[in-house]
């Protein structure tokens, strides 16, 4: 299972079998799993064991949900350790042996973050997260939803690797023709567009303004739903002109006033509604009960 975990991205994006035609089609309503920055060693730098142990409490909380979520996606930040330095290597070690205890039902997609490529990547640091983790851009389909994981920091600082950033601008460009065939269109990344309002100035965990509405208008006109993100270590976000912007806080550190946690998002045929729960609170009590109504 560990070694379909770690591919799990690069199949979706490169197998067209891996995803039947079926989940082309809508079939009804379902839920997933979005969650962000377990970022082992934030906390105390060359020492991990509490956002193991946050890490273990939510993957024990999401094993126990029933209905089963479709999938659960961990939007960047996987690690706190930079490429090429002291502790990256026993950071993914371990989360990835704390993974490993996912349900096999519950297929996992993971995002790329800034200290998961570097903040400013190169080719280097791209190959060495899909050599660990799989793609850092790619689509799938589920229950007629299309999903976009997109590598957000080519779109924050591409300067070490433009023909990169280049190839991922190409790629989206073509999948957002394709969309309107889908249901909804979900868009998974690490950095959020921006944090309360579109026209907010440029901060450290946001994208810069130019690049925020370029992309904005062109989600928009794409039909995309909603766009999740993480980075902030805070729940923020809000609805604009039609295209819902959640960001959510982390599994592990928090910078803000909320606890460990993550989001259960319920997909129905004409909306998407979601909701973060604390850790403890989603493994004592399971989602809630308004949530699973709409199922």
């Amino acid at each position: 299972y560990l070694l379909s975990m770690n591919i799990f991205s690069r199949a979706l994006h490169s197998c067209s079998s891996f995803v039947s035609d079926a989940e082309r089609e809508w079939t009804g309503p379902f839920y997933f799993i979005q969650a962000a920055d377990p970022q082992l060693g934030l906390m105390k730098g060359d020492e991990w064991q509490e956002e193991v142990e946050l890490t273990k409490l939510a993957v024990e909380a999401v094993n126990q949900l029933r209905p089963r979520p479709r999938f659960m996606v961990l939007c960047g930040d996987l690690v706190h350790a930079m490429p090429d330095t002291p502790f990256r290597e026993g950071q993914e070690r371990d989360l990835k042996a704390v993974l490993k205890g996912t349900d096999p039902s519950i297929p996992l997609v993971f995002v790329s973050g800034n200290h998961d490529l570097g903040n400013t990547p190169t080719p280097r640091t791209v190959e060495q997260y899909c050599s660990a983790w799989g793609d850092d851009f790619f689509s799938f389909w589920v229950g007629g939803v299309l999903c976009l994981v997109l590598n957000s920091q080519l779109f924050y600082d591409a300067s070490g690797c433009p023909q990169l950033k280049e190839a991922q601008e190409t790629w989206l460009e073509e999948q957002l023709s394709r969309a309107s065939s889908s249901t909804h269109v979900l868009v998974f990344q690490h950095i959020p567009l921006y944090l309360k309002t579109p026209d907010e100035e440029d901060n450290y965990f946001n994208l810069q303004r130019e690049v925020r509405q370029t992309l904005i208008e062109r989600f928009k006109k794409a039909g995309v739903t909603a766009v999740f993100s993480g980075h902030c270590h805070r729940n923020a976000g809000g609805c604009h002109g039609g295209l819902d912007m959640v960001v959510s806080s982390a599994i592990g550190c928090q910078l803000g006033e909320d606890t460990h946690g993550v989001r259960v998002v319920v997909v129905t045929e004409d909306k998407v509604v979601h909701r973060y729960h604390r850790l403890q609170q989603l493994k004592e009590r399971g989602m809630d009960h308004d949530l699973t109504e709409l199922l």
